[in-house]
């Protein structure tokens, strides 16, 4: 979330209520709201049912709004945070002429290095991809955890009622980290967020005069909020997909598709659509916002799938053989001092 200036003709023109020394939300509420409603009520029925109920569902609404909310903690707070929500990404598909998208170093340190070696930092330039991917992981760990300890709460023994007890925990947890990745998955669907044109064209070539009149806020906020519908957004989200590659290749991928729409919705900008409401722009709005919803149901049920794989606690106990009751997790649970 970075701090942007309103476009005064717009709010006028489309009435709608907007403060010029406010922050810019991505989406705003109404498009992050969506973002995590959606996906949740999208989720199939091979993850676990507490993701799939009516509450989860509203309150993944909320939770997904919360990244923006933190803003005003602090100085060092915010000035970490901000930049997870954006990557300002060059026309030539690299980051401020350094690393390219397509191969991101996989890891922040990394990134920040060779960002460096062009003058550059990922305090300027953004690192949405790691916030996604982070996020990802996370949710990985977490999901192994909760099967680890739903499985063991079904057997007879002496800590049944503790596993009962630390998956509602976990299961509290998992919403809570499944908001804040919400967030992030639903930035990385709008093309203002990864871009360097992030708020009107800038100072570089501009040989088709895109504007530089401060769009940003205008177009995820207020725009959003007033022509965007629940069920269009809906309608436009494409099917499950499961690549069956790494988390970064499909986060790489994901980013630069956002990024592909960002000359199309200047072009649209310039001819006005956006400003009177037209409804090429509404559609053209609610399938961004579509494809964030999408793109975190389906991260959600790859994290679900991964999570069978993957190790948990200390000494390290395979999620598989936990459920499997091929192993007792206790000392890895409870923790072995």
């Amino acid at each position: 979330m970075r701090l942007l200036a309103t476009l005064p003709a717009l709010a006028a023109a489309a009435a709608i209520a907007f403060t010029p020394s406010g922050p810019a939300f991505a989406w705003g509420n109404t498009g992050h709201r969506m973002v995590g409603t959606l996906a949740m009520q999208a989720l199939p029925a091979e993850v676990p049912a507490f993701l799939r109920s009516k509450q989860a569902a509203a309150d993944m609404g909320e939770l997904a709004r919360e990244p923006d909310r933190w803003k005003g903690s602090g100085k060092t707070h915010d000035s970490d945070r901000d930049p997870a929500h954006y990557l300002d990404l060059a026309d030539d598909g690299t980051v401020f002429g350094g690393p390219k998208l397509s191969a991101l170093p996989p890891t922040r340190a990394e990134y920040e290095t060779a960002l460096r070696a062009v003058g550059a930092d990922s305090w300027k330039a953004g690192y949405l991809p790691y916030s996604i991917v982070d996020g990802y992981q996370q949710l990985v760990k977490d999901f192994g955890y909760w099967r680890v300890v739903t499985a063991s709460a079904r057997r007879k023994g002496p800590h049944k009622a503790w596993y009962r007890a630390d998956a509602r925990r976990r299961e509290a947890l998992i919403l809570r980290d499944i908001g804040t990745f919400a967030h992030y998955v639903g930035d990385g669907s709008q093309p203002l967020h990864v871009t360097i044109h992030f708020n009107g064209w800038g100072d570089g070539p501009n040989p088709k005069g895109y504007t530089n009149d401060k769009i940003h806020g205008p177009f995820e906020g207020p725009f959003v909020a007033k022509y965007v519908t629940w069920d269009a957004a809906r309608a436009a989200m494409p099917a499950f997909s499961d690549c069956g590659c790494p988390v970064y290749q499909r986060v790489a991928t994901y980013l630069a598709k956002t990024g592909s729409f960002t000359e199309p919705l200047y072009q649209m900008w310039g001819e006005g659509q956006f400003a009177s409401g037209d409804p090429r722009a509404a559609a053209f709005a609610a399938s961004r916002v579509g494809a964030g919803a999408a793109e975190l149901r389906d991260l959600i049920v790859l994290a679900w799938r991964a999570s069978a794989e993957t190790s948990v606690g200390w000494p390290a106990v395979k999620v598989a053989d936990v459920e499997a009751g091929t192993a007792d997790p206790w000392l890895s649970m409870i923790g072995d001092d």
